[in-house]
Order: structure tokens, then sequence, then C-alpha cells
């Protein structure tokens, strides 16, 4: 078959003189036809500029290998382009697929990052995060307690984290200049920056208690002090409320460390759990506190024992005492007949029963420095002694019955002791009777009449906390649990002042609570 007639691609080139138009006198729409019918096809540019006769000859000889080229380029550009959309096909898939699959995780690490820094408030799912801050300002030093708690709708709290940090010297070492006191309030502050998210810092309230360092300083001394603690609180980004820096009464002592060993023990979080009661003998006074079930109980104590305590949406009529002056350093003092502050006129020596014959020495307690010296007596030392201390303690402690059916924890100087004649593990602590205690002194005593005592104070400490114990009420065969943590959480009041705080914040805002 013929070629169709027409006109060809381009015009002749000769009668197309300028250079511009042979570049341009194949148009796009005639491509096809050029490609099938060489023969139409406009001559190349290097024809146009060569003299007539040799382009008449041109003219007639076909461009076969030009034909041939074109023939396999065009295939070949087709295969190339539709090589390269399936490879990116291919590659945009797995690329989405990949990001579809990582949503879920991508989702799963969100939600947990939120969950961990996202602000108080009402949590729709899961437990709220809140925080507490302590400050216990004792006699001997300043420590912090920065608490995590976890909470579900309508629970008890869940301790998750405790942070714990103490610097010397106490609070009242700065009673005469209390500028001295704000840096180491600052490094205190800083640990619980550290400790707490930024997005809480605002909701945790923040609190100072001082106990028996600030309670024997001069009233304006310990108000200045306070005062100086309030204004570096208030400069923090904490939660800092009109009450946020006092000095703690004992009765708020062992109720705060009762709430401690109820809350850690679970008697707080199980209604209907029985409670445990609690005691403490510190160096100046001791706490007893316990939930009595027996109405004589209350009808017989007096009015100034039983406190009303509200915490986690429940009221508590508790017996609580603290015992001024009845700690083991202020009882040491008393039964070697000094006064409290007060030292001796004219360097006296302080003798006592309880102290081993011949012996001679110094003590210092509250900054005041005693000569002592043990007294030349017929009898045997646990005997002289024990009656010494029955005439301290006469009339001065209230018995209750019911402390015999109460499971009762021991802290402080109870544990320091049962640990020093081995009567519990010093590290782990356990349990003992309350007649373990008049064991322990009746050998130590008889001991110390022939040789000197690791502690010159030993036969009299033991002897006095054997009969503080049966002077509160409790028989000899009274098992106590003697113990420093439970469940790897200090037994200390801080725990317990910090949940009393909260919920009374919390009342506050929603009083229908």
């Amino acid at each position: 078959m013929s070629p169709p007639k027409t006109a060809p691609c381009c015009p002749d080139l000769a009668s197309t003189p300028p250079p511009r138009q042979v570049q341009s006198c194949c148009s796009p729409a005639l491509l096809p036809h050029c490609l099938l019918y060489p023969e139409h096809r406009a001559p190349p540019l290097t024809a146009a500029l060569a003299p007539s006769s040799a382009h008449e000859e041109m003219r007639k000889i076909p461009n076969n290998g030009n034909l041939r080229m074109t023939k396999v380029a065009y295939p070949l550009g087709l295969f190339v382009c539709l090589f390269i959309y399936v490879a990116y096909i291919k590659w945009h898939w797995a690329s989405a697929t990949q990001a579809f699959l990582g949503i879920p995780e991508a989702a799963t690490g969100a939600r947990r990052g939120q969950q961990a820094r996202s602000p108080p408030g009402p949590a729709a799912h899961g437990p709220e995060v809140s925080y507490g801050i302590m400050f216990d300002a004792g006699s001997t030093g300043t420590r912090v307690h920065v608490f995590q708690f976890s909470r579900q709708p309508g629970e008890t709290p869940t301790l998750t984290h405790e942070t714990f940090k103490a610097l010397k010297p106490g609070l009242s070492a700065y009673a005469d200049d209390v500028e001295k006191s704000t840096p180491g309030i600052q490094e205190l502050l800083d640990v619980a920056k550290q400790d707490i998210p930024f997005d809480f810092w605002k909701a945790t309230p923040l609190v100072l208690k001082a106990t028996a360092g600030l309670r024997l300083l001069p009233g304006e001394k310990a108000q200045k002090l306070l005062q100086k603690v309030k204004e570096v609180f208030e400069a923090s980004p904490f939660l800092v409320g009109d009450d946020c820096v006092s000095i703690m009464n004992g009765t708020d002592e062992g109720v705060s460390a009762w709430i401690t060993v109820n809350f850690l023990t679970g008697s707080l979080k199980t209604s209907g759990r029985g409670s445990v009661g609690m005691l403490d003998l510190g160096g100046g006074s001791t706490q007893i506190t316990f939930l009595p079930r027996l109405e004589g109980t209350l009808q017989a104590s007096p009015p100034s024992f039983l406190t009303s305590l509200q915490v986690f949406n429940r009221t508590y009529r508790l017996y609580s005492y603290s015992y001024l002056g009845l700690g083991l350093m202020s009882a040491r003092l008393a039964v070697l007949g000094g006064e409290e502050g007060k030292p001796a006129e004219d360097g006296q020596e302080l003798v006592s029963p309880c102290l081993s014959a011949g012996f001679r020495g110094e003590w210092e307690h509250a900054e005041v420095t005693y000569r002592i010296a043990g007294q030349e007596a017929a009898g045997s030392l646990y005997q002289l002694c024990a009656r010494r201390v029955s005439e301290i303690l006469r009339n001065k402690v209230h018995k209750t019955e019911e402390v015999k059916n109460v499971e009762f924890y021991a802290f402080s100087y109870y544990y320091d002791l049962a640990a020093n004649v081995g009567l519990i593990d010093a590290e782990k602590g356990g349990s003992l009777v309350v007649e373990d205690f008049e064991i322990a002194a009746k050998y130590v005593c008889r001991t110390a009449e022939t040789r000197p005592p690791p502690s010159p104070f030993l036969c009299l400490d033991l002897t006095y906390v054997s009969s503080l114990l049966q002077e509160l009420g409790f028989p000899g065969d009274k098992v106590l649990k003697l113990t420093r943590k439970i469940d790897n959480v200090e037994t200390s009041w801080a725990l317990g002042a910090t949940f009393h705080y909260i919920d009374s914040l919390s009342r506050h805002k929603s009083p229908a609570a």
C-alpha cells in the first residue's frame, strides 16, 4: 500500500530561507505522519544550509537509521516510565502500610506520656496522680519528703514513690541569723522541683512542720524562723497556704504517726479491718495512739486524751496523748535528779542509783553538760533503779486496759534499745513481748555491778522503758512489733501529716464531701 499523497511535513527548504522557519516547520500535530512516512520528513538542518543540488539528492535518500532508532527509543522510553511508576507505587504502599501499623504503638506511647505528665484533675481513665511535699524541721536537721500518690476515683490513695533528703544542722541553729537558713531550705526545694513534673507544681502542697527543736526556742525567735521559711515557700512555684509552716504539738505528732502506720498496714484502705496502735519514744516526749473499740475506754479516758480525726472521708475517735518530759533523754535527766535546761548548781555532781557504783563522767543534754556519778548503795542495781524510775513515773501516766487487745507497733528509742541488746535484728526489726525489756534490764544491771557496760545508761534506759510500758497498761506477755519501715517506707509522722493536710485541702474545696 502506497502512502497517501499529502504535502510533506515541511515545505521545500529551498523556498524556506530563514533557519527559524526550518526549525519550526514540523508541527507536533504532524509528528506521527512524519514518523511513518520518513520521505515526507523535513531534511536535517545541515541540509538546509547546503547547496540546492545536494539538497535535491538528499531528499531522495530515505533516512532508515533515524527511523530504526526512533522505533527502539519510543517503546524503551515507555518501558522505563512504566518501571519507575510501578516502583513508586510499591514504595508508597510500603511507606503507607508502615505508618498505618505504627499508629497504635505511637498512640500507646503518647498515652503513657500523657498519663505520666498530665496535670492533676478529674481523670477520665486510670488513676489520678498527685504529689505532696513535707518538711520535717527537727532539732538535729531538716528533712524533706516528696511523696507521689496514685488514686482511683472513690478509693484511698496509694503511695507510689518517696524521695527523701536531709540537711544538718536543724533550723534552730539559725535562731540568731535567720537569713542563713534560706540556702538550706532552697536546696531541699530544688530536690522537690527535680522530682515533681512541672505541670504538677501549682497543685502540689508544700508544708513545713517543726518539732522539738523549735519548741525549745523562745517564742519570738521561733516565729522569726518560721516567717523566713514562709517567705521562701511563697516564692516557690508550689501550692502554699496560710498554715504552710507551723510548730507541731505532741498530739498531732502521735496522730500523724498513727495515720502512717495504719495506711502502710492497709487498715485505712480496707473498711472493717482492725487498726493498729502506735508507740513512739522520742528524746523529749513519748506518744501513744490507738483507736478504741470499747465504750468503756472512751468514758474512762480524760477528755484531753481523746481526739477526733477526719481523713479519707472517715471520722475516727482516737485515744492519743503525748507525755512531754517522758522521752528517753528527759527521763534520764529526771532520774539523775537534774532539771531540764538548767545546769547543776556550782557544777555539782548528779548522783544516781541507776549508774554503776564508782562510775563518774559527763553527759551533755540540750546543750548543757552535767557531771554524773554512780551511787554506792546496798541492794541490786536493778531494784534500786526500778524504785527510782517508779518515783519519776508516779501519777504521770494514764493506764488503759484496752491496750491489751490492740496490736501495737513501737518506734524510735523502743527500736534502738531492743536492737542494742539483741532483742531484735538491728536492720530488719522484729517482734518481742514487753517482759523482754524487763529481762534485758535485769541482766544488764546485774552485769554492770561487776564490769562496766557498753553504755553507762543502758541499765537505766532499759529499766525505764520496761516500767513505762507497764504503767501504760501493757502486760508482760503483750507482743509489740518493732520496725523502722513498712513496705520499705519509713514509719515517720511525715507521711501521715501529708495525708492529713491534703485531705483537709480537699474538704475545704468540696464542703459537700
